[in-house]
């Protein structure tokens, strides 16, 4: 189960988003905004779940709070994690989030260039729910999904 970064975990969140999105610098032609963005404030509004392994930072999710949802702004495994299915249990993690909030649905953005995360998050139930351009990054394609996780048990 994930816990809640505090100040002491941000260069841990950074240095880890770093490498988990590093390979998408070349696809994308500059680093992914996740990459760039500051933490300090996200961690201090209690956005940031980290997902360990032993003692090993292993995965993180950001995750934000809002009236009629909850909205994933990143999802980061470190290298060395991959391919254990850390992306899906914070993807479950993020579901129990909105429901135990009372809200109907887990909300995402990628970019359009992000082939495998879309077909990920498809596979996981979310469904595409527009296109845009990235105001932050010329020439960059959003890609919105939302998937509903149904009510609290």
């Amino acid at each position: 189960m994930p816990r809640q970064a505090n100040d002491t975990d941000l260069a841990a969140v950074v240095s880890l988003t770093q490498v988990a999105y590093h390979p998408y610098t070349a696809t994308l032609g500059g680093p992914p905004i996740p990459v760039t963005e500051d933490y300090t404030p996200r961690i201090e509004r209690g956005e940031v779940w980290l997902l360990e392994e032993g003692s090993e930072l292993a995965g993180l999710i950001v995750l934000e709070r809002h009236p009629d949802h909850a909205m994933i702004f990143s999802v980061a495994v470190a290298p060395a994690f991959q391919g254990k299915k850390l992306g899906i249990k914070l993807l479950n993690f993020a579901d129990q989030q909105a429901r135990s909030w009372g809200v109907p649905e887990v909300r995402l953005y990628t970019n359009s260039r992000m082939e495998r995360n879309i077909a990920l998050y498809s596979a996981f139930g979310y469904r595409e729910t527009g296109r845009r351009a990235n105001p932050y990054r010329p020439g960059w394609t959003v890609v919105d999904m939302a998937k509903p996780v149904g009510k609290a048990a």
